[in-house]
């Protein structure tokens, strides 16, 4: 069973930086790709950013594209979200996830990490 802790969060001024991590544990196969996703009260959740293990292609949402950074070091079964230039809307919980199957649907979750911006 895949086990991914999330660590990182916390409450930052608007224009302010933050790292997320999420370290896995417990894998037997390595993970086609990893992501981040985010859920603010009374919305739905949104895919923030994702990259493939193999080749490090990744992708984000356009509201994060020049801001947010997504990056995995193979070696420390560990992927990090960093986030620059932070803005009041990016408040939410964040999740990491890792998706082993050719479609992309993840299959394993993080806890969750609380991201304030306060403007």
């Amino acid at each position: 069973q895949v086990q991914l802790v999330e660590s990182g969060g916390g409450l930052v001024q608007a224009g302010g930086s933050l790292r997320l991590s999420c370290a896995a544990s417990g894998r037997t196969f390595t993970p086609r790709g990893m992501g981040w996703f985010r859920q603010a009260p009374g919305k739905e959740r949104e895919s923030v950013a994702a990259i493939t293990w193999f080749s490090g292609e990744t992708s984000y949402t356009n509201s994060v594209k020049g801001r947010f950074t997504i990056s995995r070091d193979k070696f420390k079964n560990t992927q990090y979200l960093q986030m620059n230039t932070l803005k009041p809307d990016d408040t939410a919980v964040y999740y990491c996830a890792e998706r082993f199957r050719l479609a992309n649907e993840y299959d394993y979750w993080g806890q969750g990490t609380q991201v304030t911006v306060a403007s």
